[in-house]
């Protein structure tokens, strides 16, 4: 069974930290690019960050870049989005996603696994 698992979210105040963390199972995840994308209340569902399988090449969002930095462990089937200096705007519900094969980015259509989102909220 596919399982992408999301965690690390929750409250916090602007300018803090959190890290998250999207554990794969049931798929070669070395063979898979994994991306993080949020959707906020009301809003559609957008790219924050991704990393290639391979090489580990990233993309980030405008909005994110210098702020966030996703890596990735294959030894541990897990990658991590750390995310600094938070604003309220990043308050939404994160999701990651895995496609295999070349494609990294942020196009969703793409992406054959999903996991359930971690909450990450974000008080001024």
């Amino acid at each position: 069974e596919v399982q992408l698992q999301a965690s690390g979210g929750g409250l916090l105040q602007a300018g803090g930290s959190l890290s998250l963390s999207c554990l794969a199972s049931g798929f070669t995840f070395d063979d898979y690019a994994i991306g993080w994308f949020h959707q906020a209340p009301g809003k559609e569902r957008e790219g924050v960050s991704c990393i290639s399988s391979g090489d580990g090449n990233t993309v980030y969002a405008d909005s994110v870049k210098g702020r966030f930095a996703i890596s990735r462990a294959n030894a541990k089937n897990t990658v991590y989005l750390q995310m600094n200096s938070l604003k309220p705007e990043d308050t939404a519900v994160y999701y990651c996603a895995a496609v295999s094969g070349d494609y990294y980015g942020f196009n969703s259509l793409w992406y054959e696994y999903w996991g359930h989102g971690t909450q990450v909220t974000v008080s001024s």
